[in-house]
């Protein structure tokens, strides 16, 4: 079992930023990648980056591409997501997800996930 635990979430004003953690606990041993996914009422749960545990390689949606950054601390088993520039459409629950396959974008990749943290951004 691997736990997931997000925090950093809040109120920001367009244009803002925040930075969100996860922390992974448990056999994290046995996952390759960590994602980090977001969902806006009545929408399904959008693919928003990942980043390999070894090698540490980042993929992006291009939506956040140039704003959002993936890092990760190895030696504290946390993942971050730094988001620059921040929009109101970027308002959603953002979860952290851990895959045993890869850094792959689609939900259904991911073993484990986190309870989520709200990020609201105003206009």
């Amino acid at each position: 079992q691997v736990q997931l635990v997000e925090s950093g979430g809040g109120l920001v004003e367009a244009g803002g930023s925040l930075r969100l953690a996860c922390a992974a606990s448990g056999r994290t041993a046995s996952m390759y990648a960590m994602g980090w996914f977001r969902q806006a009422p009545g929408k399904e749960r959008e693919f928003v980056g990942a980043i390999s545990w070894s090698v540490g390689g980042t993929y992006y949606a291009d939506s956040v591409k140039g704003r959002f950054t993936i890092s990760r601390d190895n030696d504290k088993n946390t993942v971050y997501l730094q988001m620059n520039s921040l929009k109101p459409e970027d308002t959603a629950v953002y979860y952290c997800g851990a895959s045993s396959i890869g850094a792959m974008n689609t939900a259904r990749g991911y073993d484990y996930w986190g309870q989520g943290t709200q990020v609201t951004v105003s206009s």
